[in-house]
């Protein structure tokens, strides 16, 4: 077998030494968007979703239960996806609800509805009735006409 000497060798496809790019070329122009008072670009950075939103509340809820264990980052992260992955389900049969009843207002009655559709069987019991333990309480601090029903409207 014949080998060739390596600057015989072709590398192809090799268009040669890099070209400067057409952008480089023009004098004055950048891809940044201008500053300045003559051209006002609107720039607006993105805000990154807190990936804790849930962290403090399920880290309480561990002390209560067990208050010796603690939580590893990992675990913290995988409870926090199965709580927003829950929060999301539950939120968006809440809506479905409310669009099927052509209500403009999520109240608790929808809340209550979708946490018996999505939770399974006895978990829901206990979610509802929780929830609404949540609810009373809740109502007991607020003034009277409101816990009467007066549907969140401000005291006069």
């Amino acid at each position: 077998s014949r080998t060739r000497p390596p600057s015989a060798r072709r590398s192809w496809p090799h268009p040669g030494p890099p070209q400067p790019s057409a952008m480089s070329q023009k004098e004055g122009k950048s891809k940044m968007p201008m500053q300045g008072a003559e051209g006002q670009a609107a720039v607006k950075k993105k805000t990154k979703k807190s990936s804790h939103a849930h962290a403090g509340s399920i880290y309480k809820v561990l002390k209560q239960v067990h208050p010796k264990m603690r939580i590893s980052k990992q675990a913290m992260s995988i409870m926090e996806s199965c709580v927003t992955d829950t929060f999301e389900r539950l939120s968006k049969e809440a809506s479905h609800l409310c669009r099927l009843n052509k209500k403009d207002t999520l109240s608790s009655r929808e809340i209550q509805s979708a946490v018996r559709l999505v939770f399974p069987g006895e978990l829901s019991k206990h979610a509802v009735s929780e929830g609404c333990k949540a609810a009373m309480s809740f109502n007991a601090g607020r003034s009277p006409a409101a816990a009467a029903g007066d549907n969140g409207a401000a005291p006069a």
